[in-house]
């Protein structure tokens, strides 16, 4: 035991060809240059560049943290899903306010969003719980995540249950089902660099304009 040190600082980081981020071109909006370096993720075939983690607080002021999916980037915010009734709706509803965090290992880039957490409303929980898979519904319509399995056989009784709602129903919806937008107060874009001049832009929002504030690395 006791080798976590003297693995990690055996490990390459950063290694490898990283682009450059030039501050002399940023838009004045973060959405938009969120957009930008998203697209290029998914150009260099960044793995999962559309996974993020959700980090929310819970009634101990302990800081809770999942890895899941970006549904969507509008005006409005970051999208996210989950069950009202699960450890982060449930959470979400006693401090609306969390924090994103995106890693595209293979660019050295990093996208750091916080703010406040809108509830969308039905008919976007409705769109976005009939686009997904079968399987993804069916694991939404057993039970809030995060609830204890104390019965494995009642567990598999209502995947069952679940699969013959969704083969009699299938533009069933639960109600706990929802969308959240992370309406942002900052959103920070960092690009590493192997040199450790990292080059960090933080966006902040004062009223209804953007404040681009460059920060050490």
């Amino acid at each position: 035991m006791g080798n976590v040190s003297w693995l990690s600082r055996s490990l390459p980081i950063m290694a490898g060809e990283l682009p450059r981020f030039d501050l002399g071109y940023v838009p004045a909006e973060p959405r938009e240059l969120f957009l930008r370096w998203f697209g290029e993720a998914v150009a260099a075939g960044v793995g999962e560049p559309h996974v993020m983690s959700l980090c929310t607080v819970d009634e101990d002021a302990l800081p809770d943290v999942r890895v899941l999916v970006l549904r969507e980037l509008d005006e409005r915010g970051w999208h996210f899903a989950t069950d009202r009734n699960s450890d982060k709706g449930r959470q979400l509803a006693a401090n609306p306010a969390a924090a994103l965090g995106f890693h595209w290992r293979e660019q050295g880039r990093q996208v750091r969003v916080r703010g406040r957490v809108v509830d969308l409303g039905e008919a976007a929980a409705t769109a976005d719980f009939l686009s997904r898979s079968p399987r993804s519904r069916l694991a939404s319509m057993i039970g809030a995540q995060s609830g204890v399995i104390a019965d494995p056989a009642a567990e598999e009784r209502a995947w069952s249950e679940a699969e013959e709602r969704l083969a009699a129903d299938p533009g069933f919806v639960p109600a706990s089902h929802a969308v959240y937008a992370v309406d942002p107060v900052s959103v920070e874009f960092w690009q590493g660099d192997p040199g450790r001049r990292h080059v960090r832009l933080r966006y902040r929002r004062s009223a209804e304009v953007w404040i681009q504030e460059q920060l050490r690395g």
